[in-house]
């Protein structure tokens, strides 16, 4: 929505401690404009077990609609979805909204002319508090003065007929914001927390260093305003603290010899904070809350220089790399005593053993803003370095690495290296076979492989006179499959001549570009919490292809940041390392031959062609099987070159699957654990919506 979404008499009920007043005070009209002439409504129940409540709007509105609506700030709760009943057979169109995690959620969508229905599947504290109706012109309006280029975009659309493309380059214009503007955005969305206060006993505990006397001042007046009472506030100095102490906090000299039952002391929980940190006053509180089901507990913050940090769910692999979890950061004291912490050792050496046993941990988040925080004690070159010696202390087989401004780890390949079968469903396209077979057996530096080429039915002389210049390599077989074009039986059929420990999948239109890709990815297929691991794929030009899947994206599944440039470091740097994601793109996945037959590979029948790999993914997942994304593994792709693009009964066959993938998963569609609440579906960028 636009960056003034409420009207001004909501600023102090909206108002967050967080943000500067200047930035509460959002223009009236602009925020009556953007919401709309508010409309009468209400919730009625249906006979829907998913779909159980109907918006019934007495005046018949249909067009352009904003809906306001709020929810329980914690734990997080899954995206509302509003279901259209549409024309004389009720064909159902879904639409996926956003999160209200910051207090309030607004909604812009088109309800068409033929609509029967509005239904509404949503958590049971959903509360919907506005119905605003827009005309089509104030819509048009409001893309032509936030992006005019857009503008001309949906007049194009709409001279061509093409209903969903205008209603979704009109979203994309006025319904998203970029993260530039989040305080703007956060002001119209955010409230505070209305909790009861739980019996937890916290010690907060201050990590300082001499010369943040200041900046302590600051973070002790912050706890002091929680509305959960703390049990005790004690800051840990390395090295000298100040000759006259805060009187307001326990002071003490950090103690490298100290256990983490010392740290805790008698408290059930261990907050932990830097000077110049300034949680929320709701923040112990949310934590609180979410404590019990977990051993941490984490939320979102603003960094130093401003910018958000809108977390995912739980990602180990992630945090040893980034430490993204931050602070404020809530330890129960099962968890510190489990953990075998002691001595603690340094400050820093402390954070970093608390990284490294969370990764089993069960961690809890609150997709909240919590704090505004200062730096980390470590760099990322410093922690880098400082993780590394610590693994290899401990024996570990990882090791880490300070490479592309980020911290990157790399996990042990087998001895001897597993045989690994590279499987390509392909079909004619000369230019492309040739390209991909040589890239796989002379550009790929790896000991032990085979291909299997699976053709549909190639017609191309030349293709077939290039197949037999492969079959006198030992390595090379190839499967003539002449059948309908069913691309998950082609995998499951290429996967079934396989004798490598390691499948992967590769799409015949991409292109070897480092001869390390292969190795990177057996190493993370290899560990045995791994199940699919996917490559960063460019496009010829050098953008973004794919850099991990989010389910929900598009309204089913997409491509995160897709055409942004090669080097787009991401939200938390997290492009610039391996991390986990829901699903991975099947045109180059990873994956231990053991683990694709345990879930009966690609379902061939509910999804021939379309969403089988996000289906295998998740179900890999369901098995208990992770999905990772490495950069270590950069190819090119050029998408779909020899299928070409879904339009007439193609089309009806994608939506076909795509209605079956909705049902099958439609838990995960309304929350993606690797992608925050408050980012948008509608546009492929870690946009706000």
């Amino acid at each position: 929505m636009a960056e003034a979404t409420l009207p001004s008499d909501a600023a102090a009920r909206l108002g967050d401690p967080l943000l500067p007043p200047a930035i509460l005070r959002a223009p009236a009209v602009r925020g009556r404009l953007w919401l709309g002439r508010e409309t009468q409504f209400r919730l009625e129940p249906t006979d829907d077990p998913v779909f159980d409540r109907r918006i019934v709007l007495p005046d018949g509105t249909t067009g352009w609609i904003v809906l306001s609506y709020g929810g329980d700030p914690a734990p997080a709760q899954p995206r509302p979805i509003l279901r259209v009943l549409r024309g004389p057979e009720n064909v159902p169109q879904d639409f996926v909204l956003p999160g209200a995690s910051s207090g309030i959620a607004h909604w812009l969508g088109l309800i068409p002319s033929d609509a029967t229905e509005i239904r509404l599947c949503a958590a049971p504290d959903f509360v919907l508090e506005r119905v605003g109706s827009r005309r089509e012109i104030g819509v048009l309006a409001q893309c032509l003065l936030r992006r005019p280029w857009r503008f001309v975009g949906a007049l194009y659309e709409r001279a061509r007929g093409s209903k969903r493309r205008y209603r979704d380059t009109l979203r994309g214009a006025c319904a998203v914001t970029s993260m530039a503007q989040f305080p703007s955005w956060l002001s119209a969305r955010a409230r505070p927390a209305r909790l009861p206060v739980s019996g937890l006993r916290i010690r907060c505990l201050v990590l300082a260093r001499p010369g943040e006397t200041a900046a302590l001042s600051a973070t002790l007046d912050a706890l002091l305003a929680q509305t959960h009472p703390t049990q005790a506030l004690c800051v840990a100095w390395d090295g000298d603290g100040p000759e006259t102490p805060d009187p307001r906090a326990l002071h003490r000299s950090w103690d490298a010899d100290a256990s983490a039952d010392n740290l805790i002391a008698g408290a059930e929980a261990l907050c932990l904070l830097r000077p110049g940190d300034i949680p929320a006053p709701d923040a112990l509180a949310l934590l609180a809350q979410a404590l019990p089901q977990a051993d941490l507990a984490y939320g979102d913050a603003i960094g130093l220089d401003g910018t958000p940090q809108l977390k995912p769910d739980w990602s180990p692999d992630l945090a040893l790399a980034t430490g993204y979890s931050g602070r404020p950061l809530l330890l129960s004291r099962a968890f510190l005593v489990a953990s075998g912490l002691g001595p603690v050792g340094s400050m820093a050496q402390f954070a970093l053993a608390i990284d490294l046993a969370a990764t089993s941990a069960r961690a809890a988040h609150v997709p909240r803003v919590l704090a505004h925080t200062v730096n980390d004690l470590l760099e990322p070159a410093a922690r880098a370095e400082a993780l590394g010696a610590r693994l290899k202390s401990q024996g570990s087989p990882i090791r880490a690495a300070f490479r592309d401004g980020a911290v990157r780890l790399a996990w042990p390949l087998p001895d001897p290296a597993p045989k690994v079968s590279v499987v390509i469903p392909s079909r004619d396209g000369l230019d492309l076979i040739t390209r991909v077979c040589r890239g796989v057996l002379h550009e790929t530096a790896y000991p032990s492989l085979e291909l299997i080429i699976v053709d549909n039915g190639s017609t191309d002389p030349a293709v077939l006179a290039h197949y037999e210049t492969l079959r006198p390599d030992p390595r090379v077989r190839i499967r003539i499959d002449p059948q309908p074009f069913n691309f998950a039986a082609m995998v499951n059929a290429g996967v079934a001549e396989a004798s490598g420990a390691v499948i992967v999948l590769l799409n015949n239109d991409v292109a070897v570009l480092e001869p390390g890709w292969l190795e990177a990815m057996v190493r993370l297929a290899c560990r045995p919490e791994v199940g699919a691991v996917g490559a960063k794929l460019l496009y010829g030009d050098g953008t973004l292809q794919h850099a991990g899947v989010v389910v929900g994206l598009g309204g089913r599944a997409g491509h995160i940041l897709r055409r942004r440039p090669g080097d787009t470091p991401g939200h938390l740097g997290r492009l610039r390392v391996a991390h986990e994601v829901s699903a991975v793109t099947a045109a180059c996945l990873a994956v231990a031959r053991e683990k694709y037959l345990a879930v009966n590979g690609f379902d061939a029948e509910a999804f021939p062609v379309d969403f089988n790999d996000v289906d295998f993914c998740l179900r890999l997942g369901a098995a208990g099987w992770k999905t990772v994304w490495t950069p270590d593994a950069t190819l090119a792709h050029l998408e779909s070159v020899s299928r070409g693009p879904s339009v007439g009964a193609k089309r009806a066959r994608f939506e076909e699957e795509a209605a079956r993938f909705s049902e099958r998963w439609r838990a995960v569609i309304r929350h993606d654990p690797f992608y925050h609440p408050a980012l948008s579906l509608t546009t492929f960028g870690e946009d706000l919506e």
